[in-house]
């Protein structure tokens, strides 16, 4: 199966288990961009608590409520599909930052974290990095983030800091899933070799 393959029937697997209840961890090694590692497997319903602000007296929604429900979005669900193909099928990076953009959850770790890997594949190393930053700050266990992380700081010629973020990969997942093996072979290689990831 090739990685686009692997990618679509995580995303299916994602959107399928989204549709058909509580959200449940699709690929136990973090694979794939709709990864739920920052969304809870309690039910909806439970996530949904309002909470009263002690300085205001105002309800809210929780922060895992307010993820929950838009994550449960089909216009979401979509609008993230659409970009993601854009990236992975097309490789039309300009379209695919303004899909997810469009979806204004851009401070979501799986969105944040395909930004950053588009403005990197389009050379812009900056960019990238913030949103990278942006993906872990949302969730520090994103493990996809520090795979692409890991491919950017190799580019820049980081290579110590891509074992660092290598590292971070094996206490998530260990060091039989995709992301760890991908990066650990691209560090296999001499510096300069001029692979693209």
């Amino acid at each position: 199966m090739n990685r686009t393959a692997i990618k679509l029937t995580s995303l299916t697997l994602f959107v399928g288990a989204q549709l058909a209840g509580p959200v449940m961890p699709a690929l136990a090694d973090g694979g794939g961009d709709m990864h739920p590692s920052s969304t809870s497997s309690q039910p909806s319903s439970q996530q949904q608590q309002l909470t009263k602000s002690p300085a205001t007296g105002a309800t809210h929604r929780s922060k895992k409520a307010a993820k929950q429900s838009f994550l449960d979005d089909p216009a979401f669900i979509q609008g993230y599909h659409t970009a993601y193909t854009s990236i992975y099928d097309r490789h039309d990076y300009t379209s695919a930052i303004d899909q997810l953009k469009a979806l204004g959850h851009d401070d979501y770790a799986n969105v944040a974290n395909l930004i950053g890997y588009s403005y990197r594949k389009l050379g812009d190393y900056k960019l990238s990095q913030v949103w990278y930053e942006r993906a872990l700050k949302d969730d520090p266990n994103h493990v996809l983030t520090w795979n692409y992380y890991g491919f950017w700081q190799i580019e820049q010629g980081n290579r110590e800091q891509a074992e660092y973020h290598l590292s971070r990969i094996a206490e998530i997942c260990g060091t039989d899933c995709t992301e760890y093996r991908t990066l650990a072979a691209a560090l296999e290689q001499p510096p300069g070799t001029g692979l693209v990831y």
